[in-house]
């Protein structure tokens, strides 16, 4: 009997020794994504159109990375705050910790390398070695072409110097841990020929990161068979709850039965001369989609979208897309 109590307390022991050195691993020898390059994105006339051009209307990095007016319809850029950062991801929203959007104009990134921001972006990895939350869809961005990423931060060494200072970003426990295992090294790709719509679809859509916010997610998990189905809660500053859409080819609850042209359409709606964002009230329906960069998209790239999403699997899912607050 004796002998067997020694066993049980050498085997708890080692249990414990086990996971505090598991532990002390994750927290203090993750994320190994590597050093950051020894690489220098020449800024090219070029390499600033299409990386002004991704920023802006594709992967749509100005969406977080600047303030945004939520009293005024799908929360449009405020004027001279392009880069400065700041955007909050707090508990309200669902996020396990509070995340802040980086200040990413010369600003705050004139002592960084373009190696070092190149892994930032693409693998998640900040200057200081520390995991970046995936709020910033780095794993997306580890699979683009890497001279659109070179042509981003091209791009970003361009911008109007904003000083902000931005909040650390703290996560919650276990994801102060699990943080540590989301950085991946990149595993980049190269851009489809834009004649085959269906491939540079898909290759858009995941720079757009649009799977993010159009698939239900369980405690930050995508549910498997949901993929574009809609469905993803967002807290509105302005009191309610709004959902993502069913970006599915089902006819009855997905865009089944929007063609080509009013799919284009629905986007170059806001980039008439006339439109101007209608001002929201507090319990009004508003939306999160950054329907003003999304616009200035490329018709082709928004038919060779639309190509794409016709290839994805019809989910039936009727989404209630938006409700107001509870009166107390």
């Amino acid at each position: 009997m004796r002998k067997f109590k020694k066993t049980i307390i050498y085997f708890i022991i080692f249990v414990v020794i086990f996971i505090t050195g598991f532990l002390s691993y994750v927290k203090f020898a993750l994320p190994n994504v590597g050093k950051p390059e020894d690489i220098k994105a020449d800024i090219t006339a070029s390499r600033i159109e299409r990386g002004t051009y991704l920023a802006n209307s594709v992967c749509v990095c100005m969406d977080c990375h600047s303030k945004r007016d939520w009293y005024a319809y799908a929360g449009p850029l405020v004027a001279n705050t392009l880069g400065q950062g700041g955007e909050e991801f707090n508990h309200e929203a669902g996020f396990p910790g509070n995340y802040y959007a980086k200040n990413i104009t010369p600003y705050a990134l004139q002592d960084w390398t373009d190696g070092e921001i190149l892994r930032a972006i693409s693998c998640g990895v900040s200057k200081n070695g520390k995991a970046l939350f995936p709020v910033m869809p780095h794993p997306n961005y580890g699979k683009m072409d890497k001279e659109d990423i070179l042509a981003i931060i091209a791009y970003l060494r361009t911008l109007k110097p904003v000083k902000n200072e931005v909040a650390t970003s703290t996560s919650d426990f276990p994801m102060s841990f699990i943080i540590n295992i989301i950085p991946k090294k990149a595993k980049f790709s190269k851009i489809p020929d834009t004649n085959n719509k269906v491939e540079y679809g898909a290759y858009l859509l995941n720079a757009a990161s649009c799977n993010d916010c159009h698939t239900i997610q369980i405690k930050g998990k995508p549910v498997a068979g949901m993929e574009f189905a809609g469905g993803f809660e967002f807290p509105l500053v302005t009191g309610g709850i709004v959902r993502s859409a069913n970006i599915t080819p089902d006819i009855e609850t997905g865009i089944g039965g929007l063609t080509e042209e009013a799919f284009v359409n629905r986007f170059k709606l806001y980039t008439d001369s006339t439109y101007k964002p209608a001002k929201i009230n507090k319990g009004d329906f508003n939306t999160v989609m950054p329907w003003m960069l999304y616009s200035t998209m490329k018709k082709q790239d928004l038919k060779a979208i639309y190509a794409y999403l016709r290839t994805v699997k019809a989910v039936k899912n009727e989404v209630i897309k938006f409700s107001p607050a509870v009166k107390q």
